[in-house]
């Protein structure tokens, strides 16, 4: 279990135990169970939103509909702090820079935000906020549920399947110690907690699984493999594509 506080702690804002050191290896072997910390952010995404819909009627002046969705949205963002968002700007900030390989992981390792980062982070958020305003209530508390634990196997998928595109850096980790054996773990993992939800989780799970064929292997091509920053694109378009499958359920 000790992983798995790791990955958490590292994830997410969530402290359940007091932990300020790790070896490398135990932060690589948290992989495994990323699926499941999509579990315990999923839970309680899909509470709220559950709450939202049958304790504060959306057709409730006081409580309009748009507000409840950009609650949620900042919600997930709080839960993660931020983590994956800024790996996805990061990530655009650097692919569609047109510079060099090197030159482009040198932007991507950069703290400061470009043009392109921003301009993508706002179409990413008004997509998911758009996807969740038109999401019927029926299919919401589900959606925010599989979301989460789909879109960390698609990370897991990145992380074992493909080469890292640095000598080094705190993702290095995660791809010199997470093994077929994790992606076996998480896969298992994400059939437990989705398929039993029904045929939209499975589409969900297979419409992720070639999304990040193709877009791993696009990244690779231009970056020589994907870093830590990619990863957290991986997830955030990962979920905009699960939200999507359950919007046209």
């Amino acid at each position: 279990m000790k992983d798995f506080f790791i990955g958490l702690q590292f994830l997410t804002r969530i402290r359940l135990i007091t932990q300020t050191e790790w070896s490398l290896e135990s932060f690589g072997k948290s992989v495994k169970y990323f699926p499941l910390i999509g579990l315990v952010i999923g839970s309680i995404l899909s509470l709220f939103s559950y709450s939202f819909i049958f304790y504060l009627p959306t057709h409730n002046i006081l409580v309009p509909k748009h507000v409840i969705t950009t609650v949620l949205l900042i919600l997930s963002i709080f839960i993660t702090g931020g983590l994956h968002c800024d790996g996805f700007m990061d990530t655009m900030d650097g692919v569609f820079s047109g510079r060099s390989r090197d030159r482009m992981l040198e932007i991507m390792k950069d703290s400061r935000v470009g043009a392109n980062g921003v301009t993508a982070f706002t179409m990413l958020f008004l997509s998911k906020w758009s996807l969740l305003l038109d999401m019927p209530p029926e299919n919401l508390v589900t959606a925010l549920f599989v979301m989460p634990i789909i879109s960390r196997l698609g990370m897991v998928m990145g992380i074992t399947l493909f080469p890292y595109a640095r000598p080094d850096g705190m993702g290095k980790a995660f791809a010199q110690y997470a093994d077929k054996k994790s992606l076996i773990f998480a896969t298992v993992s994400t059939f437990i907690f989705t398929v039993p939800l029904g045929s939209i989780a499975i589409i969900s799970m297979a419409s992720i699984a070639i999304f990040t064929a193709f877009f791993c292997k696009y990244i690779t091509k231009i970056l020589g493999g994907l870093t830590g920053d990619v990863y957290g694109a991986l997830t955030e378009l990962s979920e905009v594509i699960i939200l999507f499958v359950f919007l046209f359920k």
